[in-house]
């Protein structure tokens, strides 16, 4: 897990959205120098904030060797996955941030390309996978396994032993029952309360989360 300060150092980011915006005020508070954006939209879109984007994706890559640090701030959790593959594979120095707000165990492990939001929470010999969002005061418990690609939104709570698939995403609010299973792909909707195995795929909303094509049965 990359938790030093990059004082000085140019951080690059991959997606210029609201939450790049977040990712790059994580990334300045960590002690990362300065950041730099690229996005596809480039040179159509030419400003998100107070940022100017450098270019697009082929920018970035022809800019790899000259860069401290690169992450991908795309919400969509396939997308984010294939960039972060593809940037890996052209050599890119893919790293974590970690805001200083948040509190992140001495035992948990926070894979290349993850970030963690201030107020998360990460317990106990966590294991978090490869880009992975830890969003605004979320909390994955002790011995949490959550795979690549993983969104867990603002406010959701993960109780411990939780496991979840690749590329899943777990709404604003929701809730996971210790030692819950949730496979790969799955949305968990906002507010729900998981307190079953959710099998691979499956959209789950309320209260006990139910397959939405189930909802009001």
């Amino acid at each position: 897990m990359n938790r030093q300060a990059q004082v000085g150092h140019t951080l690059a980011i991959m997606g210029a959205s609201g939450h790049g915006k977040v990712v790059a005020e994580a990334a300045l508070a960590a002690g990362w120098g300065a950041v730099r954006f690229y996005d596809r939209a480039w040179p159509g879109k030419q400003q998100v904030g107070r940022w100017a984007i450098g270019g697009d994706d082929a920018g970035l890559a022809n800019e790899l060797s000259r860069l401290d640090g690169v992450v991908v701030a795309i919400g969509n959790n396939q997308i984010r996955q294939i960039l972060l593959t593809q940037l890996h594979h052209a050599g890119a120095k893919v790293v974590s941030i970690l805001h200083p707000a948040a509190c992140v165990s001495v035992s948990a492990r926070v894979g290349p390309g993850s970030v963690v939001m201030a107020g998360a929470v990460v317990n106990a010999d966590a294991v978090i996978g490869t880009g992975a969002i830890l969003n605004t005061a979320c909390s994955v418990d002790h011995d949490c396994v959550l795979g690549d690609a993983v969104h867990i939104s603002p406010g959701a709570h993960l109780a411990g032993d939780v496991h979840v698939g690749d590329r899943s995403w777990i709404g604003i609010g929701a809730s996971v029952r210790q030692g819950a299973h949730i496979g790969s792909g799955v949305i968990v909707g906002a507010g729900a309360a998981v307190v079953s195995d959710v099998g691979d795929g499956l959209t789950v909303v309320g209260v006990p989360a139910r397959p939405l094509s189930r909802c009001g049965e």
